[in-house]
């Protein structure tokens, strides 16, 4: 008798899962699988996350001490804890960025098809809908990866850093929200969007280039090889790392860009030096240290890209095929007729 009502006690807790799958709304669906793919992702390589970001903003205290050293470093004056320091920041950004993201890129990409009758469904039409896409979610969260950036510069018990005057060994933000709200106070809105500019150049090719070729690669795979964890992989991983290297010195000079910030405040007012856009920043990143510091820890972030990128396009399909979300064909169908059915009947009386 037990087993039989544990039993019936399971097939109820499945039709009740099913009603609550048949009846969420499909951009939904679209932003929980996008959201979890995204966390799961960022975790899985915060540690490699986080020496890039020192490399890219500390060059002289952590590129001399090379990959090992760096993580010898830090493990010695924070402990195993310290290679997350940030990642709580750093994964409240990723979710809603990456549940933006890939909804986004959905609804522009059928969007788009019901727009232009007859545009190809091939990987440029991915191009354009991941580059949007990626625009509009970086706009929305953008404050949060400022947040993130600026904890992740926190490095405690420092003894040098490659700004003369700075005070070290001090712990200037006590955590996300502490971070949050002495940012707007000294600066408002402006200071929370500090280097989106050079965030928004990069992410319109970077995310455009990474869907294009991710959605390029597979359709050179056999269709009933496509749903092979391992060739989602493979196409993610060589998406990201193609993406990010067209992109990359981008990415070094928003880092400079947001950290400049909090390094002026805690420096000798004679020794601040102001930066006033993009182009001045990327300007003197190249007379300062050279072309070669805008690919500062590339070779850092392909090891962490790959990972990244591939675990985040493997999570978003397989968390589509278990919150049984159409095929983006038969999703076009289903919107549209959605959409006709919603129409007030009074129109057709």
């Amino acid at each position: 008798m037990a087993k039989q009502r544990d039993e019936t006690e399971k097939e109820e807790r499945v039709v009740l899962m099913d009603g609550v799958l048949e009846g969420m709304p499909l951009f939904a669906k679209e932003l929980i699988a996008g959201g979890v793919a995204g966390g799961f992702a960022k975790t899985a390589v915060a540690p490699l996350e986080l020496i890039k970001i020192l490399f890219q903003t500390r060059q002289a205290e952590f590129r001399s001490l090379g990959l090992s050293g760096s993580f010898t470093k830090i493990a010695k004056t924070e402990g195993a804890l310290g290679f997350f320091r940030g990642n709580g920041a750093s994964v409240v950004r990723i979710v809603p960025y990456a549940a933006l993201h890939f909804m986004a890129y959905e609804e522009y990409r059928r969007w788009i098809i019901q727009s232009i009758p007859g545009v190809g469904r091939g990987p440029v039409l991915d191009l354009v809908a991941g580059s949007f896409a990626g625009g509009t979610a970086v706009l929305f969260t953008y404050p949060l990866d400022l947040v993130r950036t600026k904890l992740a510069y926190q490095v405690v018990g420092s003894q040098k850093l490659n700004v003369q005057g700075l005070a070290t060994g001090e712990q200037f933000y006590k955590g996300i929200q502490d971070c949050f709200s002495k940012t707007y106070k000294e600066a408002g809105i402006r200071g929370l969007y500090r280097g989106v500019a050079p965030s928004l150049y990069g992410i319109f090719p970077y995310a455009g280039l990474k869907f294009y070729f991710y959605e390029k690669m597979k359709s050179h795979v056999p269709q009933e090889r496509r749903k092979s964890i391992a060739v989602k992989l493979a196409c993610g991983s060589v998406a990201g790392l193609l993406g990010q290297t067209f992109t990359y010195p981008l990415d070094v000079v928003r880092r400079q860009m947001q950290t400049i910030f909090q390094v002026q405040r805690l420096s000798a007012p004679s020794s601040s030096h102001e930066m006033k856009g993009t182009l001045d920043t990327l300007v003197m990143i190249v007379q300062r240290h050279g072309w070669k510091q805008l690919f500062s820890g590339l070779s850092l972030n392909y090891v962490k890209v790959v990972p990244s990128v591939a675990i985040g396009f493997t999570v978003y399909d397989l968390m589509k095929s278990y919150l049984r979300v159409p095929s983006r064909d038969e999703a076009v169908v289903e919107v549209v007729t959605s959409r006709r059915n919603s129409k007030p009947s009074s129109l057709h009386s």
